[in-house]
């Protein structure tokens, strides 16, 4: 059995739109007035978001039903917002994408951490992920199987520009999206680890697919946090924060070129 279970699903229209969920909101006059960003930074770390609410203006947009709220910078003309995922993975990042492609954002940036599948990546060392593995749900209902989901390409040649113009170590290469973390085998480890895969993270892939699908921008930059390339994991979490923060100031410039 294929999935998903129903054959070329990807290629039949949804019964439920993004579109119609905002309608309802704004029928229900829940839907506040105010002007999309044209890109939007998705953040999954508490830490970071307080760093960025202490060192950045920003405004607060609460939408009631949609799934984050949007922190828009005023530094950047209000062009550019953060959105703090409520929770992580694949499900809830790609639903709180659609609902802000439905409320006209163009372009979309992961920032976050990502464990290391390569003995050579080090904590704190940037990884722009250029294809994820598809080893999560999501992204098969928006394209037909495929082994990888791919970044736009001027997402990721921005990406280079900026972080290789402010000094940063970074590598350019392929991720793993597994939505089950706790069932990383040995096994998959070494086995990406002979294909050259770098990272292990929850989201890319579905990004990448919903953005191929609505025909959106979309890339992701990550900080290594955890080890997996030693066969065990070792876990790096509370070195990253630094490099997260330099990573956002990355993704908002990268944004605006």
């Amino acid at each position: 059995m294929s999935f998903p279970n129903f054959k070329n699903k990807h290629k039949k229209d949804s019964l439920i739109t993004p579109e119609e969920s905002l309608l309802y909101l704004k029928k229900t006059k829940r839907l506040p007035k105010f002007s999309s960003p044209h890109g939007m930074i998705f953040c999954y770390s508490s830490s970071l978001l307080d760093y960025i609410l202490k060192n950045q203006r920003i405004k607060l947009v609460v939408i009631p039903g949609v799934h984050a709220n949007i922190y828009l910078l005023k530094g950047t003309s209000y062009k550019i917002g953060i959105a703090k995922i409520a929770g992580r993975g694949a499900p809830v990042t790609a639903t709180v994408m659609e609902e802000f492609i439905a409320l006209g954002v163009k372009k979309f940036l992961i920032i976050g951490d990502a464990g290391s599948l390569q003995r050579r990546l080090k904590v704190n060392k940037v990884v722009i992920c250029e294809k994820a593995i598809r080893d999560e749900g999501t992204s098969h209902h928006y394209l037909q199987p495929s082994k990888y989901a791919y970044a736009t390409k001027t997402m990721i040649n921005k990406a280079v520009h900026v972080l290789k113009k402010h000094g940063f170590e970074y590598e350019v290469g392929a991720s793993w999206t597994i939505d089950a973390p706790y069932r990383e085998t040995l096994s998959e480890v070494k086995k990406f680890q002979k294909e050259g895969v770098l990272t292990v993270e929850m989201e890319a892939a579905a990004v990448f697919a919903v953005a191929k699908y609505r025909k959106v921008s979309a890339g992701a930059l990550f900080t290594i946090s955890d080890y997996l390339g030693e066969l065990e994991w070792e876990p790096k979490f509370h070195l990253s924060k630094r490099s997260l923060e330099k990573l956002f100031l990355a993704a908002r410039e990268i944004l605006l070129t």
